[in-house]
């Protein structure tokens, strides 16, 4: 069976960890390369996750002609930078979220990539290609639901880790980036449609000077989406998708577990139905969707210019929890 050849920039633990275990269970995806600034590091993982090649370097392992495509997990600030670096080099690129620090950022990778049209580049939002969410679009395109009206989501973690990548403000640090663009994306998928205007409030760390409480109101042509993110309260998720005659709500909607099967709850006629979905994992399905998008030459599952969207949405939450008030798309 023909498998894409995968290289990885960085031993990141969400690669490490999750994405490449992952990755390495599908179908149509090898992960045959690792890099890290430190080649005792790469060298370290490679051993551990039985990956053939460890580079020192970055530019080592872009350089390899065997590696086919590349799974980009670095600090936010490097993901455009060293994405084009990886176009440039020939390869096809998965980059973790959110793509870049603002949408212009994001816009210069877009045109970065329309320079090489043969090759595949997607924002590495994997919680839509997950049954649950699959499901979830399902019962709102067909109108099981109603019309769908209302989106609230919660999503916080707590983390005070000042050596953690997550609280450093200048290389895009804090909630809104590390978390709230799910939100935003989840909106903008369940709605079909881009905001019209937001309006948000931003607490800040006093030390790290990163947004650790964040709310949001996003105004669509159709609906209202909220939510709220943060990185210094209990540890939690939830989504509740409101409809004319029925609502969804989502147990676990980002972190979904890979041990058992999640749940989600659909209610329509005063009736509340549990829907099981099968054991698997987003990231497994995510990396054999863009595989399978190379071997066969086809569009990605998620245009590139969906991740410049998600960041307009971004940019604007930030402006106007500067303005305190409502900001337009």
């Amino acid at each position: 069976m023909s498998k894409v050849r995968w290289g990885v920039l960085s031993t990141a633990k969400i690669g490490t960890e999750q994405v490449i275990p992952a990755m390495q269970k599908g179908q149509y995806a090898e992960i045959m390369a690792i890099s890290s600034r430190s080649l005792d590091k790469a060298q370290a993982e490679a051993k551990r996750l039985g990956i053939p090649k460890a580079y020192g370097s970055y530019k080592e392992l872009l350089a390899d002609p065997e590696v086919e495509a590349i799974y980009n997990p670095l600090p936010n600030h490097l993901h455009v930078s060293w994405s084009i670096e990886a176009l440039e080099a020939g390869k096809h690129v998965l980059c973790e979220k959110p793509i870049a620090l603002s949408a212009a950022q994001a816009q210069q990778l877009v045109d970065a990539a329309r320079q090489f049209p043969d090759l595949k580049i997607m924002e590495a939002f994997m919680y839509r290609f997950h049954p649950q969410w699959q499901k979830a679009k399902e019962l709102v395109t067909t109108s099981q639901i109603g019309r769908l009206r209302a989106i609230q989501t919660f999503f916080s973690y707590y983390n005070v880790d000042p050596d953690n990548i997550r609280n450093m403000a200048d290389i895009g640090g804090g909630g809104l980036m590390d978390i709230g663009c799910y939100p935003i994306s989840v909106s903008r998928f369940m709605f079909d449609a881009e905001p019209l205007k937001v309006v948000g409030t931003i607490e800040r760390d006093p030390n790290f000077g990163t947004d650790r409480l964040t709310s949001a109101v996003m105004e669509f042509e159709q609906g209202i989406a909220t939510f709220i993110c943060s990185t210094q309260l209990s540890p939690y998720q939830e989504v509740l998708i409101e409809g004319t005659e029925g609502w969804v709500k989502i147990e676990i909607p980002f972190n979904p577990p890979i041990d058992r099967p999640c749940r989600i709850w659909h209610q329509r006629d005063g009736a509340v139905r549990e829907i099981s979905l099968e054991i698997c994992s987003h990231y497994t399905i995510q990396g054999d969707l863009f595989s399978q998008a190379v071997l066969q030459d086809t569009d990605v599952p998620t245009p590139i210019e969906d991740a410049v969207a998600n960041m307009k949405a971004i940019d604007a939450i930030f402006q106007s929890a500067d303005s305190g008030s409502w900001v337009r798309i």
